[in-house]
Order: C-alpha cells, then sequence, then structure tokens
C-alpha cells in the first residue's frame, strides 16, 4: 500500500506542503481535509474585496480543489473536519460535515495547517447579525454585499491592528463614516509609538475617526458601548487580531510554544513523530533573538509549508527564520516594518540608537513626491542594523525590502550608508531615505564610540 500523507487545513500551509510532496513523490497519496468550501485562497485580500477593489470574491482563490484533484492528484475533501489526532495510531478522526458521518483516515505522515482564528472575546452583544468578523471568504463575500447595499453608512471596526486598520480604509472606499475604536494606547502595536502616532494622523486625515485607550464594553441594538459612552453603528467589524488555531495538536499530545502556537523545529516537525506543521498555527525561530515567535503571515506559511513538502518528500530543507517584516496601507498612508521595535530590542538585551529621517519618495521637483519618514534602529555597540519601519505616502513602504534584505544579511550602519542603491527623479531623491535614516544613526553611533 502507498505510503499517506494526511494535510489537515487546505490553505496556504497545507496546501503548499501537498504540491511539494507530490512534486517529489508521485507515489505518494496525498489527502487534504478541509473544513470549509475553498481551498488556497488569499484571506489578506479580503479587504480589498470588502472595498469593491476586487470585484467576485473567487478572484481571491489562487487554485481551486477541482485543480488540485485534476491537474496534482491531491484528493481535496471539502466540508471535512478533523476532530481527533492519535499519533501512536498514526490516525485522524474525521468529520465529514457534508454527509453526517465519522470516519478514520490513516496517515504515514501528518501536516497540521489548521492556520489562526480571529479573537472573538465573550463581550454582550456580540454575537449580534450586526456584529461581523473577517475570517472566510463567506465573510468577505457577506461583508462585501452589506457595502455595496447602501444600507451601511456608520461603521465602527473593533481593533486597530492591521486587519483593523485594513478593513476601515474598506469602509471608507465604500464612502461610509468609521470609526476604529481600540483598548491600546495606539494604532498598530508593532510600531513604535512616535511611528504609530503618523499612522494615526494619516487616518484621521482620510476622515478616519480614532479612539484609542478605550474598551468596547458591549453592542446593543446598532450602539457600541464604551468605558465613556456610545458609538451608533449600522455594522461593527472586529479586528482584534488572531490566535493560533492549534487545539487539535494540544488535545493530541503535541508540545505547543509562544501564544499556544505548534512548537516545530527548523524542518518543521513537531514534538510527535511523523506529524509537521507549518504556517499560522505554527512557530517561527526569529532570527536575531533566535525565539521560537508566533507572527502569521501568508509569506511565512508558504515558505514553510514547502519546508515541510520538501522533507515529508525525503529530501532536506531548513525554514530560515522570520524578521517581522510586515506590510499594509490605509488610504493615503502606506506603513512597513521590520526587524525589532524599541520594546522588542529592549527585551531582548539590546541596546539601541534610533534614528528618524524625513524625506519624500521622489525628487522634491518631480511631480508626485510624497512624504516618508524612515526610522531605524541599530545595536549601540556594535552598529548592527536591528530594524526599520516607514510610513508615508505612496511609493513609501516598499521601501522596508531594503532594510529587510540588511537586517537578515547582518548589515551595520557603517555598510548602508555605503549601499549603492538605485537613483532617478521619479523614484528617489539621490540620497534613499534608508541610507539618510541610517547616515543619522550613524552620527549617533560614532558619537558613543568616541
Amino acid at each position: 500500500m502507498a505510503e499517506r500523507l494526511v494535510v489537515i487545513g487546505g490553505d496556504a500551509a497545507g496546501m503548499s506542503a501537498a504540491s511539494q510532496v507530490r512534486r517529489m513523490r508521485p507515489d505518494v497519496d496525498v489527502v487534504a481535509l478541509e473544513m470549509g468550501t475553498r481551498t488556497s485562497y488569499a484571506a489578506c485580500g479580503i479587504p480589498y474585496h470588502v472595498a469593491g477593489l476586487v470585484p467576485e470574491v473567487d478572484d481571491l482563490v489562487a487554485r481551486t480543489p477541482d485543480e488540485f484533484r485534476n491537474r496534482q492528484r491531491i484528493d481535496v475533501r471539502l466540508r471535512s473536519q478533523a476532530t481527533a489526532i492519535d499519533t501512536a495510531a498514526g490516525a485522524v478522526e474525521v468529520r465529514d460535515l457534508a454527509r453526517d458521518r465519522t470516519y478514520t483516515l490513516g496517515y504515514d505522515h501528518l501536516l497540521i495547517g489548521t492556520g489562526a482564528r480571529p479573537v472573538r472575546p465573550p463581550i454582550p452583544g456580540i454575537d449580534a447579525d450586526w456584529v461581523a468578523g473577517v475570517k472566510t471568504l463567506d465573510d468577505s463575500a457577506a461583508l462585501a454585499a452589506r457595502a455595496a447595499s447602501g444600507e451601511i453608512r456608520r461603521v465602527v471596526v473593533v481593533g486597530g491592528g492591521y486587519i483593523g486598520i485594513e478593513m476601515a480604509e474598506a469602509f471608507v472606499e465604500r464612502g461610509c463614516a468609521v470609526t476604529v475604536v481600540d483598548a491600546a494606547p495606539q494604532v498598530l502595536g508593532t510600531l513604535d509609538a512616535d511611528m504609530a502616532e503618523r499612522v494615526r494622523a494619516g487616518m484621521e486625515a482620510a476622515g478616519i475617526t480614532v479612539r484609542l485607550g478605550v474598551g468596547v464594553q458591549g453592542f446593543d441594538d446598532h450602539r457600541v458601548v464604551l468605558a465613556d459612552g456610545e458609538l451608533p453603528a449600522d455594522l461593527a467589524v472586529l479586528g482584534l487580531g488572531v490566535t493560533p488555531n492549534s487545539g487539535l495538536a494540544a488535545d493530541a499530545g503535541i508540545d505547543l510554544g509562544p501564544r499556544g502556537a505548534i512548537r516545530v523545529d527548523r524542518r518543521q516537525r513537531t514534538s510527535a513523530e511523523r506529524v509537521w506543521s507549518a504556517g499560522d498555527c505554527a512557530t517561527a525561530r526569529h532570527l536575531l533573538t533566535g525565539e521560537d515567535v508566533f507572527f502569521p503571515l501568508g509569506t511565512i506559511a508558504n515558505r514553510q509549508g514547502r519546508v515541510a513538502g520538501i522533507n515529508i518528500g525525503g529530501s532536506y530543507a531548513t525554514f530560515g527564520g522570520v524578521i517581522g517584516t510586515a506590510i499594509t496601507k490605509v488610504c493615503d498612508t502606506e506603513v512597513a516594518r521590520t526587524g525589532l521595535g524599541e520594546a522588542e530590542a529592549a527585551a531582548a538585551g539590546f541596546e539601541v540608537v534610533t534614528a528618524v529621517a524625513e524625506s519624500r519618495t521622489r525628487a522634491h521637483y518631480y511631480p508626485g513626491a510624497e512624504r516618508i519618514a524612515v526610522k531605524v534602529l541599530a545595536d549601540r555597540r556594535s552598529g548592527r542594523l536591528l530594524g526599520g519601519q516607514i510610513v508615508g505616502g505612496q511609493g513609501s513602504a516598499k521601501r522596508i525590502d531594503t532594510l529587510a534584505t540588511a537586517v537578515t544579511a547582518g548589515f551595520d550602519l557603517d555598510r548602508m550608508v555605503d549601499l549603492d542603491l538605485a537613483y532617478a527623479p521619479p523614484f528617489s531623491p539621490v540620497w534613499d531615505p534608508v541610507v539618510t535614516a541610517c547616515r543619522q544613526a550613524l552620527r549617533t553611533f560614532s558619537q558613543g564610540r568616541s
């Protein structure tokens, strides 16, 4: 009998691993269990479908179940929920939701790619029909239909993280009055406070009302109840972040790591024999601190899934790690970050020098030059670049890739200021803002050395 790989989860990590195994091992029986009705879809694109920028919800699907079945001979089983894992027997209990039956599926290798689930606290009224979560493409289709109906005029977004500000932008695009509420003192908690303040200012310039430092106590008859009053709303959208969907693994006795994510080694192996994990349910190693972290992003999920697939397929690969690179936008304000922020660096034992450079995305005389602020952080002892953050207008945020590459490569400030970056007036000032920020940080670093 052929070896069997069972994949739990039909999205980025799971299907990346399944596809890799199929390429390497045509003889392996590959079965993918997906609780929903779609595979390999871009959840990151949901806000842009809700905004109307992506016309059809199925435009977000990268590869359909039929494509996996017909092109790659991957047995995709939709509406199939894994309910238990028996690592000793090498078997998964499966609930067939469509046929209302339960069966057992044996495996030689198991890949857990169950992803993350949205945070949904037990707040009174949170299950009201005018309070919406954002997880699946069905959620996206429902929100887009409501937004297009013209009946939604006032929207309150609960949460000022990435998904929160992206959903705020989506409803601004729809012409709604939008308020973002967060109990934290700033939006985007992965940014330093000074850079987050620039994001807040950009949101308010776009007409978004931002209420920080105030928690939501309940939802009552189209009113969002706050500690200091109420906000009327036709629709409330939850954007409170995600947590690893690791309960199935925990119940099977598999070790968990930070924030309850499934602990994996650099080959994506879990603590259980022949059981692997990847994606938003799994840990990753931070390149700067060496610690296991939980960092749910589609790019990481695809990379980890590929590594797991190579190893399951009989070859050898390791996952290189993460440095927390992320990028987004809210209306006209682009935002990106990589590496460590000030609080993270301090917690990791670094003493840092920082600098913020304010510049333009293009030569000042070229049409369309936008403001940009670049913050860099470096180790005070060695001058090694530890991280960077960018907030600015169009053409700002993708400069984070220069900083991410440099952090990964271990560049110090001396090397950063000597980078041979491209220049032409439509793309950059003569001194790119990234280099300008590093020059300012180098001056501070050099003064400390003398």
